[in-house]
């Protein structure tokens, strides 16, 4: 079978390769190593086993249109996106063309010359909004949601309340409808918060990894200035560690008769939650830190709770 992985050089792409190689499928990757750590990532792969490399950017339709209509691809995984918010607050054009456009050129470039391919689309829970209408608890060291105390699940209404959930949210309809008006093979996939291996987390994405590291830094320099928390802390993110996303991928493609015009919400859940607060005193017991933190300002439209079932 052939692989198509846009976006193929980042953090999930990377390990979506990784299998795909190990599965000793044909693999095309297309990126435009823009993001930090994609270089490094393209020449770990290239230790790993052979693949096809395309540097381009899919917010050219020429780009994508030749190499779609050139490999055919059985299966792609559309990772290619602008994935940080502050991001597309900072340059909100910027956002829209890389995700709606992008997105558009990939959808279209597939209608019209590899309509039998299978499309599993990358989205987020942003396109839920900021949920602010719902009611929120304290309890302890996070929020508990009154109404959903257990999660979201896909009948949550959308509210494209930020330019990156208005970008990544447009992208997710027309998978959806692409589906519906041209019976295409698609697939979206709203996800939470991941982490694992060969992932790159900066401040403004990857959660995470970029607190595990800053707290760690107090290992060996206790002197560090407090690392800043947006908000109070609490705010609650379930887990899923990458292996389970990458296997959740090629089950989906084994199953793709059934799952194939849907959306579903992504995540560890409940049981694999955390907040800000509680990863930070996690590490501080776990490995003897003495972990200092300041509270700032609350992001724009960030989500006190966002847990899928």
């Amino acid at each position: 079978m052939k692989y198509l992985i846009t976006g193929g050089l980042g953090f999930l792409g990377t390990n979506l390769a990784l299998e795909v190689l190990k599965q000793r499928e044909e693999l095309f990757i297309f990126d435009n190593l823009f993001r930090h750590g994609s270089q490094f990532n393209l020449e770990y792969l290239k230790a790993k086993g052979k693949f096809s490399f395309h540097h381009g950017d899919i917010r050219n339709s020429n780009d994508v249109v030749c190499l779609v209509r050139t490999i055919k691809p059985d299966v792609i995984f559309h990772l290619a996106g602008q994935v940080a918010m502050t991001t597309s607050l900072s340059n909100p054009r910027l956002d829209f063309e890389i995700n709606t456009i992008g997105s558009f050129n990939l959808l279209d470039a597939v209608q019209k010359y590899s309509t039998k391919s299978i499309i599993i689309y990358s989205s987020t829970n942003k396109v839920y909004g900021d949920l602010a209408d719902l009611t929120y608890l304290e309890v302890g060291n996070r929020y508990v949601c009154k109404e959903h105390p257990n999660g979201f699940n896909e009948s949550l209404s959308l509210n494209f309340s930020s330019p990156y959930g208005c970008s990544k949210g447009s992208a997710d309809q027309y998978f959806l409808d692409y589906y519906r008006m041209f019976n295409m093979k698609t697939v979206v996939f709203r996800h939470s918060s991941m982490y694992g291996i060969n992932q790159f987390p900066t401040f403004d994405q990857g959660w995470v990894g970029w607190f595990c590291k800053k707290a760690l830094d107090y290992k060996t320099n206790n002197k560090l200035k407090p690392i800043t928390i947006s908000g109070n802390g609490k705010q609650v993110r379930d887990l899923l560690y990458v292996s389970d996303l990458v296997d959740l991928y090629f089950m989906s493609v084994s199953k793709i008769d059934k799952v194939k015009g849907n959306v579903f919400n992504i995540g560890g859940g409940i049981e694999n939650s955390l907040s800000i607060l509680e990863l930070l005193n996690y590490l501080g017991n776990r490995y003897d830190l003495n972990v200092r933190y300041i509270c700032i300002e609350p992001r724009k439209s960030d989500q006190k709770v966002l847990l899928p079932i």
